[in-house]
Order: C-alpha cells, then sequence, then structure tokens
C-alpha cells in the first residue's frame, strides 16, 4: 500500500492512473453508449433555411433504406446540449429505433444564422429546431412510412425542447393540410407545459393539432418552471407564494385536465394511465378546416425536480413505455428487442463510467502540471514556499478568525441570487458592508499611525483598502455597466456567473487587503506568505505551464471522443468538445473569471495552510464549495419536506449550482495542491480560470448572431 501511495506521488504515477480511469471510462462507457456495438453512432450536421443543426444519429444494426424503422428525435433544454439525451437515445436505439439526438439552434454545436436583435435571443432556437430536425428525418431513406407518405416519426424534448416538439407537431399540421401528409406522428415533452408554447398558439389550437397522435408528457411534482395552477384556480394560501418552486399535481390542474380530454369539474385526471381524446377541430381564421379526431394522452409525474428528468430512471422508463405504445404495430421485424421491459435500462452504466472518465481527467490536470514542473523552462513557476499565515497565537482569536473566514467566504453564497440577478436593492448589504469596513479600517490605520506605531506604512495600507473598497463597490453599484448580454458577452447564463465571480472575487480581496494591514502585518506577516510572488519569469513560466496542461487534457478529450464516441461527464458536470467559436467567447471572460480565482487562490491558501495538507483540503474545499452546497439542501431540503422550496423564485439560478459548486470544489483542491508545487499563486489561478472558463463556455448556449 506504501508503494503505491509512493508510486502515485511521483508524477507519472498519478498521470497513469489518471489514464487508465479516461481510458478504461471511455471504454466501457462506450459499450454501454453503443449497446455493446449493436448501434453505430455518428456525429451529423446538416444546413437549414435558418442554420445548421448538429445532433448524434444512432442507427442500429440492420436499420437502413432496405430495413427503414421508426426515428425519434429527441432534444435538450436551454443550456444543454444533445448529450444530456443520453438515456432515451441509449435505450430506444437499443430497442431498434433510429434516434436523433439533437442540439437546439445555439446550442452544443449547432448555429442559428439569421440575426438576432437585442432581446430577442429567447424567441429564436425552441421554436423551429425540431420542426427543421423533422424535415430532415423525412427525406431520408431509413425513416419508415406509410403507403401515404405519412412517417413513423416521434418528437421530445426537456424543457425547451419540450416547447420546440409541440410546436413542431403544431407546424406539421398546418404543413399536413397543404401537402397531405405528416412528418411527425407522436411526441411526448419532459418538464414543459403549454406556457411558452402559447406565443405561437394557444393550448387548444395544439390539442386539436395534435389530432389522431399520441402524445404525452412529463410532468415532475417538484419541477421548478412549469405545470403550475392558473391564478384563477390556486387558493390564497398559493396566492401569496410568490414564486413557482413548489409541488405541482399537473393532472389535478385545468390545464393537464384539458389535455387528457377531461372539464375543468372533473376529478383529477389519473397519472401515467392513457387517455382516449377527441382533439377538437383545426381551425384556420375560424374556419374549420380539418374536423375533431381522436388520440391517446397521457400525463406521467414523477416526484423530481426539473434537471433530474435527465437522470432518471423513472422518467426513462415513462419514455420507453410511452414509445412502445405509441409505435406499437408499426416497428420493423427487425427490432427484435422493441418490447424490452422499461424498466431493463443500461443507459445508467454508460453514466457511471462517463464519471469514471471525467475523475481520470480531473485527476490528468494536476498530473500534467506535476509533471510539466519537471522540465526545463516549466520548472521556473517553482519557488520556495512561504511560511504560513498565522490565524492569532491565542484560542479565541483563532476562533475569531475562523468565524470571520467562513461568513466572509459564504457571502457569495448567501447572496448569490441578487447576485446573478444583479439586483442592485438586494446587494445593498453588501454595498454598506464595502463601506462600513473599508472606513473603519482606513479609520482604524490612521488611528494607529497617530499613536506613532513602528513598523507601518500607513498610507499604503490605506490607499490599497480604499481602491479595493471602491473597485467593490462600483462593480455592485452598477451592475448595468457590466457584462451585459450583446455581440460581445453572447452566454447569458456566463454573464450571470461571471457577475457573481467578480463580485466574490472583490469582498475576498478586500477582506485579505483589510485583515493584511490591519492584523497581520503589524504582528510580522510578511506579504510573500499569501503567495503573490511578482517575479516576471514565475508569471510566465505559470501561465505557460496552466495552458500547456489544460491544451493537453482538452487534446487527450478529442481522442478519447473520436474513439469511443463518448465525452466526460456526471449529469450536469460535463466537459465537452468545443468549437472554434467557443473558444473565441471563453477568452473574452477570461479576464473577470481571472479576478475570482487569482483573489480565490490567494484567500484559500492564507486561511488553510496551517492546517496540515489533509485538513487544509478539505477546509478550502468547504470554504470554496460549502456555502453554496447548504444553499441547495436547504433550498430543496425544504422544497421535498414542505412543498415550498426554501426560495421559491429562484429558479434557473438555482439549477446553475448543480454544476458550479462541485466544480468549485475541484478548483479549490487545485489551488491548494498546486501551491505547495509552486510556492505561489500565480500557477493555480491561472489553471483554474483557463479550465473552468472553457468549460463553462463550451457547456451553455451561445447566441452566436446577437446584434448590439
Amino acid at each position: 500500500m506504501n508503494r503505491r501511495a509512493e508510486l502515485l506521488k511521483k508524477p507519472y504515477g498519478l498521470l497513469i492512473a489518471a489514464l487508465v480511469l479516461i481510458v478504461l471510462g471511455s471504454f466501457l462507457a462506450g459499450l454501454f453508449h453503443t449497446s455493446f456495438y449493436a448501434v453505430k453512432i455518428q456525429r451529423i450536421q446538416f444546413p437549414t433555411e435558418r442554420g445548421t443543426l448538429t445532433g448524434l444519429l444512432y442507427m442500429p444494426k440492420g436499420a437502413g433504406p432496405a430495413d427503414p424503422r421508426p426515428v425519434i428525435i429527441t432534444t435538450h433544454g436551454y443550456l444543454n446540449s444533445k448529450e444530456m439525451q443520453d438515456a432515451p437515445a441509449v435505450e430506444m436505439s437499443r430497442r431498434g429505433y433510429i434516434v436523433l439526438a439533437l442540439d437546439m439552434y445555439d446550442h452544443g454545436d449547432s448555429r442559428w444564422t439569421q440575426p438576432i436583435p437585442p432581446g430577442g435571443h429567447f424567441g429564436t432556437f425552441w421554436i423551429y429546431s425540431q420542426f427543421d430536425a423533422a424535415k430532415y428525418i423525412y427525406d431520408q431513406p431509413f425513416t419508415k412510412k406509410d403507403a401515404a407518405g405519412n412517417a413513423y416519426v416521434a418528437v421530445s424534448g426537456h424543457s425547451m425542447g419540450g416547447f420546440s416538439s409541440f410546436i413542431a407537431m403544431y407546424m406539421d399540421e398546418m404543413a399536413a393540410l397543404q401537402n397531405g401528409y405528416r412528418m411527425i406522428y407522436s411526441g411526448i415533452s419532459v418538464g414543459s407545459d403549454f406556457s411558452f408554447s402559447q406565443a405561437v398558439a394557444s393550448q387548444e389550437q395544439f390539442q386539436a393539432a395534435f389530432g389522431s397522435r399520441t402524445v404525452g408528457m412529463i410532468a415532475a411534482h417538484y419541477d421548478e418552471f412549469f405545470f403550475n395552477k392558473s391564478e384563477a384556480e390556486k387558493t390564497a394560501e398559493e396566492k401569496a407564494i410568490t414564486g413557482t418552486v413548489v409541488y405541482k399535481d399537473f393532472p389535478a390542474t385545468n390545464s393537464g385536465k384539458a389535455f387528457l380530454g377531461l372539464d375543468p369539474s372533473d376529478p383529477a385526471g389519473e397519472a401515467g394511465r392513457f387517455y382516449t381524446v377527441d382533439s377538437g377541430p383545426v381551425t384556420v381564421n375560424d374556419l374549420e378546416v380539418r374536423p375533431s379526431q381522436q388520440g391517446r394522452r397521457i400525463i406521467y409525474t414523477p416526484s423530481e425536480i426539473h434537471p433530474w428528468n435527465h437522470f432518471s430512471r423513472e422518467t426513462t422508463a415513462n419514455l420507453i413505455e410511452f414509445y412502445t405504445t405509441a409505435f406499437a404495430g408499426v416497428t420493423s421485424p427487425g427490432q427484435t428487442k422493441a418490447d424490452l421491459s422499461p424498466h431493463n435500462q443500461i443507459w445508467w452504466l454508460k453514466e457511471l463510467f462517463n464519471f469514471v472518465a471525467l475523475i481520470g481527467f480531473l485527476l490528468l490536470i494536476p498530473a500534467l502540471v506535476q509533471l510539466l514542473l519537471t522540465l526545463p523552462f516549466f520548472k521556473g513557476a517553482v519557488a520556495p514556499v512561504p511560511e504560513a499565515i498565522s490565524l492569532g497565537q491565542s484560542q479565541g482569536a483563532r476562533v475569531l478568525a475562523w468565524v470571520i473566514t467562513f461568513v466572509v467566504a459564504w457571502l457569495p453564497a448567501i447572496f448569490f441570487p441578487q447576485l446573478f440577478a444583479k439586483n442592485a436593492a438586494g446587494m445593498r448589504p453588501l454595498v454598506w458592508g464595502a463601506v462600513i469596513v473599508g472606513a473603519l479600517s482606513i479609520i482604524w490605520l490612521l488611528y494607529k499611525a497617530s499613536q506613532k506605531q513602528e513598523g507601518q506604512n500607513v498610507w499604503a495600507g490605506c490607499i490599497a483598502i480604499a481602491i479595493f473598497a471602491v473597485l467593490l463597490i462600483l462593480w455592485l453599484t452598477k451592475p448595468a455597466w457590466f457584462l451585459n448580454l450583446g455581440a460581445y458577452f453572447n452566454q447569458p447564463t456566463t454573464n450571470q456567473i461571471a457577475y457573481w465571480a467578480v463580485a466574490s472575487g472583490l469582498i475576498a480581496a478586500l477582506v485579505n487587503v483589510v485583515v493584511y494591514y490591519v492584523n497581520r502585518k503589524p504582528t510580522g506577516t510578511a506579504f510573500s506568505s499569501y503567495g503573490l510572488l511578482f517575479k516576471p519569469m514565475v508569471i510566465a513560466a505559470s501561465l505557460a505551464t496552466a495552458l500547456t496542461a489544460v491544451i493537453i487534457g482538452y487534446i487527450v478529450l478529442w481522442i478519447t471522443q473520436a474513439i469511443f464516441k463518448v465525452d466526460y461527464r456526471i449529469w450536469t458536470l460535463a466537459v465537452r468538445t468545443f468549437r472554434v467559436e467557443h473558444f473565441r467567447t471563453a477568452l473574452r471572460y477570461l479576464p473577470f473569471f481571472f479576478v475570482f480565482y487569482l483573489s480565490n487562490t490567494v484567500a484559500l491558501n492564507a486561511n488553510t495552510r496551517g492546517l496540515g495538507r489533509c485538513w487544509s483540503v478539505a477546509v478550502a474545499v468547504i470554504l470554496n464549495a460549502g456555502g453554496l452546497a447548504l444553499w441547495l439542501l436547504y433550498h430543496y431540503g425544504k422544497l421535498f419536506a414542505t412543498g415550498v422550496a426554501g426560495y421559491p423564485a429562484v429558479t434557473l439560478d438555482g439549477i446553475l449550482l448543480f454544476a458550479l459548486t462541485p466544480f468549485l470544489g475541484v478548483a479549490a483542491v487545485y489551488a491548494r495542491k498546486v501551491f505547495e508545487k509552486t510556492g505561489h499563486v500565480w500557477l493555480a489561478a491561472f489553471l483554474n480560470t483557463l479550465l473552468f472558463t472553457m468549460i463553462t463556455a463550451a457547456n451553455t448556449a451561445t447566441f452566436w448572431n446577437l446584434l448590439g
């Protein structure tokens, strides 16, 4: 055991372990992804009149022009990509269906090429994506059709992808009235109702357009956004709740009943049951153009939150049952596994080994850094490790120091909803905190100067405190000046995270400057103990080391993806390949994230280095990610316990924390471990900035053609 531990301490030991995890995880993930090579997976791209759509095409063995099959087009929601549809894609292709896992416009690798006016970005990607994909699939020789030219194609999507799927069926019906055939046979939405679709047509018009199709909805009880009662249906107690992160029961609402063909006065619909429903006539300009038809409708209600739908055996079973029912009697004789039980699932094993590969990747980066630091030029990034900073001589002083450390570290977590939303009123306590702390610290230093205490450069301290206090106050009081969505900063959620990150970095910087000049410098703490070593060669070598490690890491990702057709991920945490445009976008955000990671690395090492190796890393992780983790625990714990979330008005911003929080924990480990190897903060700050900015930029919506 000791020999193995000693091996892993060597540069090549950790590198070998990381590569083994990556290759083994990717191989096994690829094995389950392809259903043991029974399915061929191809990355495809096709032009449309609105841009370019990309996706993963799952082609079971035997399927093709000689054996056309039903096709399922499945897509993601806002901010996500095709890889988030692993569960239905794996399970349905395993059952012999052809599947297209689609990137909607301006997500993943797809692009909307038409100009987008300022503020118009949310009305583009989801409206046409599924319909344009259905047109492409309809023209393919592998798509099964009946004698009249109607295609056996199902559309499905999560969240905004669900809206896109419903709209696709509506558009398909309007087109079918002209051309005489349907391109879409069936559809099911996951995590979306009719609310956003109202921009295109009313629920009544959608239901009429569904006609004889089999249509379903997966309406989770704890969905953060949708399936709410109308204001008229709510009780006085429910109206008093501001927000939508509450327990829902969609089949009991008027909208859910209408979907199931029930009247508002009828008892609640039964979840998981297929209803035969009269669709109602299709009308255009109040003229009936198609009589009512009968179709099957179903609502499933898993006890899940919105993002959980992606990673749920129950939701996946619901989807399998739905498709099996919808396509009963029209599957190909070659689909020998079409009737597999809905609970016979292997997608989760693919995700498990994706996670193994992700762990390997996260170990690979520091292993590469460790190896590079032994090479000429790169070893110039190594300097003597400075003395640890004392938190105080007495027990009381140390306790007080830790209390202050945790409070300050968790302030960005406490105020994260206000910071994400750039809510000036909500950020006011932070502004007043900066004013009071800055003013009192400067007054204290001037008082000490008046007493002629030795060893203090009072004016340097006053100027430093004033600078950081003013920067923080300006950042918090003038949010409209910074990171506004447009042609340059074209990722909405990255703008939010970057704004939060800079605020967090400035808070930490201000407090550290105050503590240094007011408390630590007078007691003999050297500035060098913070790891801010201003030597040009050290900084240059550190940047080169970080950049080289990240580049090599992504090269490994590209190679394994080319071979095994998988990337590195678990649920919402993902390291995926990117296009040149993603890289250019990441460059625009790098300065903002560098402010955070530099300040963050200084603060973590200043406060934890005296605790011993294991404890210092553990406490660094808690300081970095613990506040947000507790916020999530309270928010969702209260939701499941009482039916009302801790912050019922916080929807998307809370979901963003599922990926941000673990990566902040990883960044804390890198900050501590790299500091131990280099003796300063530069390499860790560069490494975290480059890696996590690229991960963020590649994993969200990018509106390439925003104007303004």
